[in-house]
């Protein structure tokens, strides 16, 4: 890794990193364990805390919705294995909700290094951070919040969504998709590369010049 790259913290496109980790639902060997899926891994800083309980409460609820996406969640923070245990039970028992997904015990903090989840002007646990990667074991996205700033798991589901139709459909998609205050839930196609396909694009697609046309999903 150059000397000149943040450490620890990996780059869109690269391959996530092989890691063997110990979690709640056994062993588990990163990202072998779900090749052919996507994945979402998640930090927390700490077991026992108000608003990590939230956000677990809140990814177990949506969990149905990442499974149809055909992706996995995986939890982190750097604490032992006994202790996500008993956190998962006091969160059924008193709160009523199961977490159907593993949560990484990293409690030497290997794992949090390879991610760059430790950010020493934040403290010595891990920040909230989130990578969403591809079928193909390639990191795809990655959001870093502070530990006082709880995660919206509808916008994780969002960019998710989102990944998946521009993979699949070759375009982009606008602010806030499918919800974008200019063009809906139209997606954007990506610009020409040459005179003769800007000048095609002025009447095969909608839009507000060549260089920034859009259509329908389906269309």
């Amino acid at each position: 890794m150059s000397e000149e790259r943040f450490s620890g913290i990996p780059l869109l496109g690269e391959a996530f990193p092989e890691l063997e980790v110990n979690t709640t639902h056994g062993k588990m060997k990163l990202p072998e364990e779900y090749k052919g899926e996507w994945f979402v891994l998640f930090s927390h800083p700490a077991d026992f805390t108000p608003v990590c309980t939230t956000e677990f409460v809140a990814f177990a609820k949506r969990n149905d919705d990442f499974e149809a996406l055909d992706t996995k969640l995986i939890g982190l923070s750097i604490d032992q294995v006994f202790s996500h245990i008993k956190w998962v039970e006091w969160i059924k028992d008193n709160l009523g909700v199961d977490i159907p997904f593993p949560v990484i015990a990293d409690d030497m903090g290997n794992v949090a290094r390879a991610l760059g989840m430790v950010h020493p002007g934040k403290g010595t646990n891990t920040v909230r951070a989130v990578f969403i990667v591809d079928p193909d074991g390639n990191l795809r996205l990655m959001i870093y919040y502070p530990q006082e700033v709880g995660r919206q798991v509808d916008e994780i589901l969002r960019a998710l969504k989102a990944l998946q139709i521009s993979d699949k459909y070759k375009v982009a998609l606008p602010e806030n998709w499918p919800n974008n205050g200019l063009i809906g839930e139209k997606v954007i196609i990506p610009p020409a590369g040459d005179v003769k396909t800007a000048e095609e694009r002025k009447t095969e697609a909608e839009g507000y010049d060549w260089w920034f046309r859009f259509k329908e999903l389906d269309s």
